[in-house]
């Protein structure tokens, strides 16, 4: 992609991820909502429930992007610990805010006990992020933006950043399908990619009715930069006599 693609990190936190136990249904919505937003999802991490760690991923990470997304963490259990540790992070303290609480009372107002009023705090000077459904908002500190793992409430409060996310125009892609294999494209490809450094060309192999092929995508938030980099792949494939197909 360009030097001006806007860029994004997640960090996926809990055991139940590293231990198989729970699948991550989160990644690829996130990639997907934030490439309509203009930004690209550039790396991805999954770490244990372990305060340490969670502090000095966030810490790496948001020096590192424009947007770093946490999913996980932030419930009522002595394991959920995202919060505080991304208070740490960034050495302020956890408080418990008074619109999140009364947020929370209006979807349930005989549950005040301690374990759910822990969903109530927030690192002191967090912006809510709001969720439609059971109300335990997210926050936002700076450019870390702190959600459920539960991907419903994910997605709602996703719904509720709309706007909030500023990017360099929407990641549009195109698709051909070539029927051959993957490594006698590989140079073609990599003198495309050079020769149109604003693009990401990406090849993902398949097998189909006894055939090899790959399907090769350019992305990039100019479509006359992936027409003009589809033409020239076209233009190597047919050279070389290579059977291709667009994709829809």
């Amino acid at each position: 992609m360009s030097k001006t693609t806007i860029s994004a990190a997640l960090i996926v936190i809990g055991d139940e991820i590293l231990s198989g136990r729970t699948q991550d249904a989160n990644l690829s919505y996130l990639a997907k909502w934030l490439n309509n937003c203009g930004v690209v999802l550039v790396e991805a991490r999954v770490v244990l429930d372990d305060e340490a760690t969670i502090i000095s991923t966030v810490n790496e990470l948001r020096a590192k992007h424009t947007y770093v997304f946490t999913t996980g963490g932030i419930g009522p259990t002595h394991d959920d610990i995202t919060s505080l540790s991304i208070a740490k992070a960034f050495d302020v303290p956890l408080v418990e805010d008074a619109e999140a609480r009364e947020l929370m009372l209006s979807h349930n107002p005989n549950d005040v006990t301690p374990e759910r009023m822990k969903m109530a705090q927030v690192p002191q000077g967090a912006r809510l992020i709001k969720n439609s459904l059971s109300k335990a908002p997210g926050f936002q500190i700076e450019n870390v933006f702190v959600m459920a793992g539960i991907p419903a409430i994910m997605q709602v409060m996703l719904d509720d950043l709309d706007g909030h996310i500023e990017g360099a125009g929407k990641v549009l892609s195109k698709t051909i399908n070539a029927f051959v294999g993957e490594s006698l494209l590989a140079a073609d490809l990599g003198i495309v990619q050079n020769n149109f450094p604003d693009t990401a060309i990406g090849s993902y192999p398949f097998y189909r009715d006894g055939v090899h092929g790959a399907a090769l995508v350019v992305r990039a938030v100019d479509e006359g930069q992936i027409n003009a980099a589809i033409d020239e792949i076209k233009i190597r494939l047919k050279k070389r006599n290579y059977r291709m197909e667009d994709v829809e």
